[in-house]
């Protein structure tokens, strides 16, 4: 079983999925138009594998962990049938430079070197995962091939030769020493996420929404700039328009990191809707695994998949050739367990030889006509502790990011609190939640709203719809192509949401005592609030300071002109 085998005239990569007796059922991950019976098979002895080491930072592959690039010089822009291309480049050379010593006792995954493989990330070049025991000899520095022995180890089984890679079966786990639970969040500069539904170094989140909603411009935001060290993005079954415009924009981005291209710190798994639908259902492996690696160096990966409802129709579709008995919209009975194994495999842990690295899921879903209760969404929340639900009324307004503060969730938000007490502001859980309840609050009257006008509601309502018109615009709404908006650092979030909340809590006093609605929104501050979030750079946020100052300042002398009130303030 899962043996890769190479069938007919063109050798045909394919995977053993079925023995009847002494009959194996193979799937081909081309298209296996021209072969007839009696055509040979070869086997490999082995399962789907990729090839783990230096080379894999800026190289686009297929699911399969074929170079792209190298197949359109060899073949022109069309994959040709049967095109074999070695996953990593076995001619350069790579400068290595030793760290573990001669006769040094090593633990399976321990570092022996480094390689500098891009400008901006160092590969550590480590033991496979299964091999350990004392380090007989090592390679002087200098520069090798992938192919070239650097090092023997004595292991259970008597000497290894250690080259600069390895190989790893795709569906099978990396083991690691401990997994750890969440305690730092991925900073993405989406105040919508960050502020409200904060993700977890080491969590997964899924993303549904439907066509046009945002999903991959929520992926290409994350990519450029969250907080982790590498970015394996998988462009699984999406469109072949959409998948060329990612490959053609993102090497092209700049890294605000190091101010280098995106691409020294990511590859990109690319399997676009009209490839071989068995190559769609393996490149979330391939993916996540080229993230493991990675992580057991020491890294923060953060792996996006775009989508994984195009994953699970290519599962559809293999379970129904291959005759299985189909469960919830034609989806195989087995769902469930593969999105829990892909999900599962995100984590921040401490590795075998003791460093820590994590591995953060975000996968988008693509449910059918925006419905979230089909079966790939349902059984998707099941495994995630984050959910961004995106909405269709607010993409159709313009208003991006469009997740939906109301059917979105963060299982995280308590785990977070301590980092975000400890680094950036000891109120933001109580900024988070008060303003989380408003929007809860402005919900319900939005009913009202739409039945009988506005008009109606006292103050001390309205300007519960004014703070949440103020958030939205002034807040979660987020612009890509302003400079300053388009990314926000943590402290800035944070004093952003302590004004809007200020606002409220400083504006129904005065309202309470005898001020009115009208006469709040002529403050002048009013006005830079609803422009801080543009004219406030990301390196001086203690600018908002002084917007702080000012509205502090004119919401008490308001309080002052009209007296002290009879009732009790809110807590």
């Amino acid at each position: 079983m899962a043996e890769v085998v190479e069938v007919g005239p063109h050798r045909l990569i394919g995977e053993i999925v079925r023995l009847y007796g002494d009959r194996a059922a193979t799937q081909v991950y081309e298209d296996t138009t021209g072969l007839r019976p009696g055509q040979e098979v070869w086997g490999s002895g082995m399962p789907l594998s990729v090839e783990l080491g230096p080379g894999l930072l800026g190289t686009i592959f297929d699911g399969v962990q074929r170079r792209l690039e190298v197949i359109r010089d060899t073949s022109n822009q069309y994959i040709q049938k049967g095109v074999h291309v070695t996953p990593l480049d076995r001619g350069t050379k790579w400068h290595f430079c030793p760290t573990a010593t001669q006769g040094q006792q090593l633990r399976p995954g321990g570092i022996i070197g480094t390689v500098q493989e891009t400008e901006v990330i160092e590969h550590r070049v480590m033991l496979p995962p299964t091999i350990g025991g004392l380090l007989e000899w090592i390679a002087d520095e200098g520069d090798y091939t992938i192919d070239d022995m650097i090092a023997k180890v004595s292991g259970r089984k008597g000497p290894v030769e250690i080259t600069l890679s390895h190989r790893w079966p795709v569906r099978t786990q990396r083991p690691y020493g401990e997994k750890m639970g969440p305690r730092t969040p991925l900073i993405t500069g989406l105040r919508v996420v960050d502020m409200l539904f904060p993700l977890a170094k080491g969590g997964a989140v899924a993303v549904p929404g439907g066509f046009g909603t945002g999903k991959t411009l929520i992926q290409h935001s994350l990519a450029k700039w969250c907080d982790a060290d590498i970015i394996v993005f998988i462009g699984c079954g999406e469109r072949g328009n959409e998948i060329t415009d990612m490959l053609i924009e993102f090497p092209s981005l700049t890294d605000p990191r190091s101010g280098k291209s995106m691409m020294q710190r990511s590859t990109i798994i690319a399997n676009t809707s009209n490839m071989p639908v068995a190559a769609r259902e393996a490149s979330i492996y391939t993916g996540i695994t080229l993230a493991e690696y990675y992580r057991d160096m020491g890294y923060d990966v953060a792996v996006l998949a775009d989508s994984t409802s195009r994953w699970a129709e290519a599962l559809r579709e293999l379970s129904g050739r291959m005759e299985e008995m189909p469960a919830d919209e034609g989806f195989p009975a087995y769902l469930p367990s593969r999105l829990a194994q892909f999900y599962e495999r995100a984590g921040l842990v401490r590795t075998q030889d003791g460093r820590v690295g994590s591995v953060t899921t975000i996968g988008s879903v693509s449910p059918p006509g925006g419905d979230f209760s089909e079966p790939v969404t349902q059984h998707t929340r099941r495994f995630v502790r984050c959910f961004w639900a995106l909405d269709r009324q607010l993409a159709n307004a313009r208003h991006y990011p469009a997740v939906g503060w109301l059917d979105s969730y963060s299982d995280y938000t308590q785990d977070m609190a301590d980092w975000w007490h400890e680094n950036v502001a000891d109120d933001w859980l109580a900024l988070r939640n008060e303003i989380m309840e408003l929007l809860l609050r402005e919900a319900r009257l939005q009913h009202i709203v739409r039945l009988v006008g506005p008009d109606v509601l006292p103050d001390s309502q309205k300007i519960v719809l004014e703070t949440c018109t103020l958030l939205k615009n002034a807040f979660l709404q987020q612009s890509a192509f302003d400079p300053e908006d388009m990314y926000s650092v943590a402290q800035k979030q944070v004093k952003m949401l302590r004004i809007i909340v200020t606002f409220y809590r400083k504006g129904l006093e005065n309202i309470r005592r005898g001020a009115t609605m009208v006469r709040l929104k002529r403050i002048k501050v009013y006005r830079d609030i609803l422009r801080m979030k543009s004219e406030v750079p990301n390196d001086r946020p203690e600018l908002l300071d002084d917007i702080q100052r000012k509205l502090d300042r004119a919401l008490d002398q308001m309080g002052a002109v009209y007296g002290e009130s009879h009732e009790t303030p809110p807590a």
